[in-house]
């Protein structure tokens, strides 16, 4: 047989090798390198169904596969221009670290320190966002301009893992955006072009709850369905208030206009590493704790309502891992940013049903002891137990 033949049977047999490598029944073992990289190109959502089980695979614990992985995303190079950040060397303190951030917002923003606090954890939560299942949008908001809000959506963007920043975005760009790339996304001047935008709305809110953070478009020429992600972090700045779904999936971070007696330090005045230093010690951070965080059940405060509870959980999760100061913190900023959220819902509950009273009985005016009784008789409303267990009282006008 002449080397030509040899050549050509060694081909072959190197082929045939490759091809049942390739067969799902093969006892071929994919190497190790080759399963990481291939879980490394999943998205957030396929990558969690899959790990326990490829972690099995690999005789590893998930959380070190956890680590694998997104070493290996760090180190991929793509067109969206992200810088790879590189793990802080040694394990942090996460209660120093956030108290760290907080008193670097603190020292470029007019805010009180509830807020600075809501952003330490908020943009802890984004380098957790494969950890989670809920992700509470961030809005920034003012009555007014020249109060700071796009000066925090910078520090937030310098804080945040992956950031991408834009001041308009239309609604394919949104979800192309986070099918490809997974970004925290930062949009300023949302009070412009939002406010009018439905279709941007519900894209925007689809992405709160990891279950369902999906749009279904077609594609191509054939018009071809295809789902796309919607699941990640987003912070929102603008003027005013947003619409009532948005802000109800919110952490709203409110500003105001700095004081006469006030100062505060200019960004681009600050220490060339300050921002890389925090963004590497959150990246250790959330190597080190990204399991915990994912098993961690926080108590939630009775006062918030159930929408509120779920956009504080991820955040409590986070700061129960930094200790329990900071657990106390977070729990009196979430009670402080959010619980007036439930008066609201209580007060515009009330305001719907007494106008049911109103027209169900076909009248101009009623006294306040009827109308008490009326909604307090109705066994489907919440006012026959509103006081723990006992009826809705003249006395409770006030606190609605």
């Amino acid at each position: 047989m002449t080397n030509l033949e040899n050549a050509a049977l060694e081909m072959m047999a190197g082929g045939n090798q490759a091809e049942a490598a390739d067969k799902p029944g093969s006892n071929q073992k994919e190497p190790d390198e080759t399963v990481i990289k291939r879980l490394a190109s999943l998205s957030r959502i396929d990558y969690d169904r899959a790990r326990k089980q490829e972690a099995e695979k690999l005789g590893i614990s998930v959380n070190t596969l956890d680590k694998e992985v997104n070493a290996v995303k760090r180190n991929e190079i793509d067109d969206s221009g992200f810088t790879s950040v590189e793990p802080w060397e040694y394990p942090v303190n996460p209660g120093e670290l956030l108290s760290d951030i907080s008193a670097t917002v603190h020292r470029f923003i007019v805010c009180n320190k509830e807020t600075a606090d809501a952003v330490a954890l908020w943009a802890s939560m984004t380098w957790f966002i494969d950890a989670i299942q809920i992700a509470p949008l961030a809005i920034i908001t003012a009555p007014e301009k020249r109060c700071g809000k796009t000066q925090l959506l910078t520090i937030l963007g310098k804080l945040s893992y992956r950031p991408l920043s834009a001041s308009s975005i239309s609604p394919a760009s949104l979800y192309r955006c986070i099918e490809a790339w997974q970004p925290t996304l930062l949009l300023d001047e949302t009070d412009a072009f939002l406010r009018d935008n439905e279709e941007l709305r519900g894209v925007i809110n689809s992405g709160h709850s990891r279950d369902n953070a999906y749009v279904i478009r077609t594609v191509g020429d054939e018009h071809t369905p295809k789902r796309f992600s919607t699941w990640g972090a987003k912070a929102l700045s603008g003027i005013g208030q947003l619409s009532d779904t948005l802000m109800d999936r919110s952490i709203v971070l409110g500003l105001r206009r700095k004081l006469g007696n006030e100062t505060v330090d200019r960004l681009r005045h600050a220490e060339p590493d300050l921002f890389l230093t925090l963004i590497r010690k959150l990246a250790r951070f959330a190597d080190d704790y990204r399991e915990q965080v994912r098993r961690t059940r926080p108590t939630l405060p009775e006062a918030l309502n159930d929408r509120a509870q779920d956009n504080w959980e991820p955040l409590l999760a986070i700061a129960e891992c930094a200790g329990s100061e900071w657990l106390n913190r977070a729990n009196q900023v979430a009670l402080k940013l959010s619980a007036s959220d439930k008066s609201a819902s209580i007060s515009n509950e009330l305001l719907a049903d007494i106008q049911e009273v109103f027209e169900s009985k076909r009248a101009s005016k009623i006294s306040t002891a009827d109308l008490i009784k009326t909604l307090t008789d109705d066994d489907e409303k919440s006012w026959a137990t509103y006081n723990r267990g006992r009826p809705f009282h003249r006395s409770n006008w006030r606190t609605s």
